[in-house]
């Protein structure tokens, strides 16, 4: 890190280190009444590699720390914590900080660095917007102490903006396993403002789609399920899928399993021909998902989560957004790694890491259902 010299004191800004733990812990203890990262927090995110955390001296002692972490899978990198011992403060110590965590979270290939503020103060929205965030956002009652908090961001790789992106509500799935239902709930309430998701819908969603089995445990939704679901509903629906063999049957061992699929496969089919689907029976192209974006439609992709969790399960998002670089995603899953709900809503993943993540196991699956405007 670079050296600087301020009001006399030398400023020192390096890498954390485990013998840092007790002065960031006193630090804590110092700078906030609420919402304080415990010994535990601080020995995980020194020794993780999934962040960037910088701490700074000044004449040799601890005065503060900025710690970013990233987004398993995607490009997004959000200021977790910034703090500096009040005797330190007005001295600029802040901003080196943060101008040194976006340094290093572009220079990890992060794109966007996100943040949340408390509302009142007002100091630190005023730096924050002094170094180019933008707010997008606000959140009610969502500290320790009930305050509000406003989400702000900024391009940190490069400074073009050609983002487009569609209004979509985030819900939650509440199962393992209704990750579809709830991307489609997503996308028809975006679409369809008197459309009322709810748990009852979720499950309901998820008997009319699901393939009965996967790998292990409960079965996840087939693309051409989903469909039927959204066009029952009263929604026209556009598929996408790479294959006319049935889904998933290569990772299940059990041969009646296999059997119990390939017959929900056929009767899907079948329905998706009485109905007069759409179906385009090859891989979807992203110039395709953008154009849905354009017109206002929101699709629905099956991604592989082997990026984001190390599990290779098949996971559907709703993408929520483009630029140049990125397509933007609501997952319906957040994360328990430190992840908030609000973390998994306008997810940017670049275009080429999405072409990989879009494929699913030794079929090669890649499938998409566009939910489109009347």
């Amino acid at each position: 890190m670079t050296t600087e010299v301020t009001m006399a004191d030398v400023i020192r800004l390096r890498e954390v280190d485990e013998g840092d733990i007790d002065s960031l812990l006193m630090l804590e203890a110092e700078a906030f009444s609420t919402d304080r990262l415990s010994r535990r927090s601080f020995r995980h995110w020194i020794t993780s590699a999934n962040r960037a955390f910088i701490v700074a001296e000044v004449d040799g002692e601890l005065a503060a720390y900025a710690l970013a972490i990233y987004h398993a899978g995607t490009r997004l990198a959000r200021l977790y914590s910034i703090a500096t011992f009040p005797r330190f403060r007005g001295r600029g110590i802040a901003r080196q900080l943060l101008t040194a965590a976006e340094k290093q979270a572009s220079e990890d290939e992060r794109f966007i660095m996100r943040l949340e503020v408390e509302t009142d103060n007002q100091a630190a929205i005023r730096l924050y917007e002094s170094m180019g965030y933008t707010r997008f956002g606000i959140y009610h009652d969502f500290y320790d102490n009930h305050g509000d908090a406003l989400r702000m961001q900024k391009r940190i790789h490069h400074h073009r903006r050609l983002e487009r992106t569609i209004d979509i509500p985030w819900i939650r799935q509440t199962t393992p396993f209704t990750c579809g239902p709830a991307a489609l709930m997503m996308a028809m309430s975006s679409i369809d403002a008197e459309y009322r998701p709810s748990v009852h819908e979720e499950l309901q969603i998820w008997r009319e789609a699901t393939t009965i089995f996967m790998t292990s445990g409960h079965g996840g939704c087939h693309p051409i399920g989903l469909a039927l679901a959204a066009h029952q509903r009263g929604f026209q629906v556009e598929v996408w899928i790479n294959t006319h063999s049935p889904l998933f049957v290569k990772g299940v061992r059990d041969a009646q399993k296999k059997q119990i699929i390939k017959l929900v496969h056929e009767d899907y089919t079948e329905q998706a021909q009485r109905a007069g689907l759409v179906i385009h029976y090859r891989d979807i192209y992203q110039q395709r998902i953008i154009d849905a974006i354009d017109a206002g439609d929101v699709p629905l992709v099956m991604i592989s989560t082997w990026r984001m969790d190390g599990k290779k399960a098949p996971h559907w998002v709703a993408v929520s957004g483009y630029d140049e670089d990125c397509l933007y995603l609501h997952d319906p899953d957040p994360e328990e790694n430190n992840q908030r709900p609000l973390d998994c809503q306008y997810l940017p993943v670049a275009l080429e890491d999405f072409a990989r993540m879009s494929l699913f196991g030794q079929q090669r699956l890649r499938t998409a259902v566009i939910i489109k405007r009347n």
